[in-house]
């Protein structure tokens, strides 16, 4: 095939932002990743050499996708969970052994981001996560919806008004440009098992630590190893199988929900300054983790 190497080259440049993108919007790593395998297939069979800009495309046809699969679901959909019961579900986060991990847990609100996008209609969801969190320009977004920019720009404002009277009026700021693009690098360098690339997003007197145990990692080569040999993307980290990272912005930081074989393994909780990844903290306890899965998975449609 003539085009094998275009392709092979757009799926390791652009896999893991649009399986990061299929993630926010559908909120199961699962179908996240079985629609990104479709959209590639769709690729696979495109004049790659004719599209102009090939990651703009894959956005697209991600997006478009995921709106199917969202209106679909809630079609399905016999009986909504009302978004204002889920104060009462964080005032039963489980207790932790460590007491530096409940940091993650203190913006409620965040946390609960991916869940109360239930709140909004596919559209507005579609319009929210490419624009406000993906930096998507209104223009591509409008060519996904099949309606006008300034169309795109109203469901915007509705999402956020939604969104903001779903968190009784507290902020929901998004991730600034510069953090996403730090950790969309980030992400990328992971995915590839590229130590290289991930030293570069990395502050060179980063430190990183974990629930695992005391020991303190320092210095961009060392945390960028250790990260590579436990959460790569490629088959031969510690885990003997590919991880694969998506974001979750938790208050003023960026976790990184890690799956293997489609189960939340880990989170990776990146503090960034000044463009470059400051200080990483790891956690793998168990309570925290079957908390955050039953957030993700708890307002999921049958």
């Amino acid at each position: 095939m003539s085009d094998e190497p275009l392709f092979k080259a757009a799926w390791r440049a652009n896999r893991a932002y649009v399986v990061d993108l299929a993630f926010r919007l559908l909120r199961d790593i699962g179908e996240a990743e079985d629609v990104v395998q479709v959209a590639f297939s769709q690729l696979l069979k495109a004049d790659i050499e004719g599209i102009e800009d090939v990651r703009a495309w894959l956005i697209v046809v991600t997006s478009r996708l995921c709106l199917n699969r969202i209106q679909s679901a809630q079609r399905r959909r016999e009986q909504q969970v009302d978004p204002q019961n889920l104060a009462d579900a964080f005032d039963h986060v489980p207790a932790l052994q460590d007491p530096a991990d409940r940091v993650t847990l203190d913006d409620r609100v965040r946390l609960a981001l991916v869940v109360m996008l239930e709140r909004l209609t596919p559209a507005e969801r579609v319009v929210f996560v490419l624009h406000d969190i993906f930096a998507t320009p209104f223009e591509a977004i409008a060519e996904t919806l099949g309606r006008t920019p300034a169309g795109c720009r109203q469901l915007a404002r509705r999402a956020r008004q939604k969104l903001q009277d779903a968190s009784d009026g507290r902020q929901l700021d998004v991730a600034s440009v510069e953090h996403r693009h730090v950790t969309e690098q980030f992400i990328t360098a992971c995915a590839g098992g590229d130590l290289g690339a991930l030293i570069t997003v990395l502050d060179p007197k980063v430190t990183g630590d974990s629930d695992y145990g005391p020991r303190v990692a320092t210095g961009a080569s060392e945390v960028a190893s250790n990260i590579l040999r436990y959460w790569s993307g490629q088959p031969d980290n510690f885990w003997a199988a590919p991880i694969t990272l998506v974001s979750q912005p938790v208050g003023h930081e960026t976790a990184l929900l890690a799956y293997l074989r489609r189960q939340l393994t880990g989170v990776i909780l990146l503090n960034i300054t000044s463009e470059r990844v400051a200080k990483i903290h790891v956690i793998g306890n168990s309570d925290t983790l079957d908390f955050l899965n039953a957030q993700l998975r708890g307002t999921k449609g049958a």
